[in-house]
């Protein structure tokens, strides 16, 4: 199943170097007791925040709940706190993120593996930021939200 679900990765980002999509994603750093929400997509070799696109007629808020729970088990619970939004141009998109903080969730026992998540961890934060298996993106914005000051961040992803 790793195979395939690589191969239609593959097959997407193709599709996306011809039709230059716009798309809208969100992201949800989950922090808890100073370690960090990370999953591990089967599609690809980094540990990231859950996250994904945005439905139509759904919020960014609910699509980063959903997202999150359908990815990693996690229930978010209030506030969601806007950290930043980010563009992405790497994959043929024009991808717009919106990232989110949240520091109240429960983890409701789900297990993996699933079609599109290998695995799901909480990594310490000091380890995370440091550590190759964690995508280059996640490890940015991890360390932004180590210098956060509550101020949203606009730039690239």
């Amino acid at each position: 199943m790793k195979l395939v679900n690589t191969l239609f990765y593959r097959a997407a980002r193709l599709y996306w170097q011809v039709t230059g999509p716009l798309t809208v994603g969100v992201r949800v750093c989950a922090v808890k007791n100073d370690a960090v929400l990370l999953v591990k997509p089967t599609y690809q070799k980094y540990w990231c925040f859950p996250g994904g696109g945005v439905k139509r007629l759904e919020t960014l808020v609910d699509a980063a709940r959903r997202e999150t729970r359908e990815e990693a088990g996690a229930i978010l619970g209030d506030p969601l706190v806007l950290m930043g939004v980010y563009t992405a141009f790497g994959e043929g998109k024009s991808d717009h993120v919106a990232l989110f903080l949240s520091r109240d969730f429960t983890m409701n026992g789900r297990r993996f593996p699933s079609l599109e998540i290998e695995r799901c961890a909480f990594f310490p934060l000091d380890r995370a930021i440091s550590d190759k298996a964690v995508s280059p993106a996640t490890r940015r914005r991890l360390r932004e939200y180590l210098a956060w000051d509550g101020t949203v961040k606009v730039g690239g992803w």
